[in-house]
């Protein structure tokens, strides 16, 4: 909530003894996590008038993957998402969810996305959302080895589909990974301009080693290396797909999916990359992307996808922190060995450890310095 509304509505919060609901469903790989009821939040003055549907032109659609092992990341994402945000009633959210295999269509036990749409409207009475399943079938063919197996989860691939998964009335939508946090109101992402060239906005990384990506039999190929890059409107550089600003009507009309599907198939004859489904975007976006402020990817704080160490900010301001990489702070948090930044997430973190005999309630998040917020 914004302005002086939201910050009275937020004292009001404070002062009143926050109820939670604590929910536990449970399916056929056993009891999802509890969490607590999250502080409701409301549109401050100058919002658009109340949605009529997910059509409605005012709308802030966030489209994010959704799976019982990362369900605590998203709650804590969600959370700061609706703290942050000016009009927090005129977001909408795009869960992608993991069709359980085997799951009974008939009276047994529930498929997977209808226990997470429970979980996520315990803590979230008011959300705006809907729940899309997505089937492992649609990718398990193409899917190549990865260096890290968590890589290779046919979920990480369902950002691919988006256009074809959310209701054609959607314009564009923001993907989001489910390890990050925001820091800033979204709207002012959401608001990027998307050039008439461009399908994909995200933050570019232009002094990275954008040839490390790839291995040497792609750069040594002569049908591939620099070849594919030519003629793009600028040198390609590397961008990470946690967080994209996505235009669907383009993505649709440019058969955006099926190119991407197309460098999966080449990577499993010609093994041309090792990091899952990062390199097939950066193929086909490369060169391509509408850059936006690094503040909106502050990524990396998961450090590296074999040791997870601890790293901190980038310089400058921060208006989404993104835990991207092996480490997870809930994770190295539960372990007890935090790093620093962690401590942030934890603010927002929702989860109710099962030793707690339920008596928690959401924290407030923390106050970032105006400083790092700054534009």
């Amino acid at each position: 909530m914004g302005g002086a509304a939201g910050e009275a509505m937020w004292a009001a919060a404070v002062a009143a003894t926050v109820a939670f609901l604590a929910v536990e469903v449970s399916g056929a790989a056993g009891a999802l996590p509890r969490f607590a009821e999250a502080p409701e939040y409301r549109n401050g003055e100058g919002c658009p008038a109340a949605a009529a549907g997910v059509c409605d032109p005012g709308l802030v659609h966030i489209a994010m993957t959704l799976d019982a092992h990362y369900l605590r990341g998203s709650m804590a994402a969600v959370y700061s998402l609706l703290k942050h945000a000016s009009c927090p009633e005129s977001i909408f959210f795009h869960f992608l969810a993991a069709e359980a295999a085997g799951a009974a269509a008939d009276g047994g036990e529930d498929p997977e996305p209808e226990l997470l749409r429970r979980a996520v409207a315990a803590s979230f009475p008011s959300l705006r959302f809907e729940i899309y399943p997505f089937r492992a079938e649609a990718v398990a063919g193409l899917i190549s080895a990865s260096v890290r197996a968590a890589l290779e989860a046919p979920l990480n691939y369902a950002r691919n589909h988006l256009a074809d998964l959310l209701p054609r009335c959607v314009p564009r939508a923001i993907y989001l990974d489910s390890d990050v946090l925001a820091a800033d109101d979204v709207r002012r992402l959401w608001e990027t301009r998307l050039p008439a060239a461009a399908v994909v906005a995200a933050p570019e990384y232009c002094h990275a080693n954008f040839s490390r990506y790839f291995t040497p039999a792609f750069w040594s190929d002569p049908e591939l290396g620099p070849r594919v890059f030519a003629g793009r409107r600028r040198p390609p550089c590397y961008f990470n797909t946690g967080v994209m600003v996505i235009d669907l009507r383009r993505w649709r009309a440019g058969n955006y999916r099926q190119r991407i599907e197309r460098w999966m198939e080449i990577q499993k004859v010609k093994r041309i990359y090792e990091l899952g489904s990062l390199p097939p975007f950066l193929l086909v976006f490369a060169g391509e992307v509408e850059a936006v402020d690094h503040r909106w990817n502050q990524h990396g704080l998961g450090g590296d996808n074999v040791h997870g160490s601890c790293r901190p900010l980038h310089a400058g301001p921060v208006s989404l922190m993104h835990w991207s990489g092996k480490g997870k702070p809930w994770d190295r948090l539960d372990a007890g060995r935090p790093c620093p930044l962690d401590h942030t997430w934890k603010s927002y973190d929702l989860y109710i450890p099962s030793d707690s005999g339920g008596a928690a309630s959401p924290a407030s998040g923390p106050a970032l310095s105006a400083s790092v917020l700054s534009w």
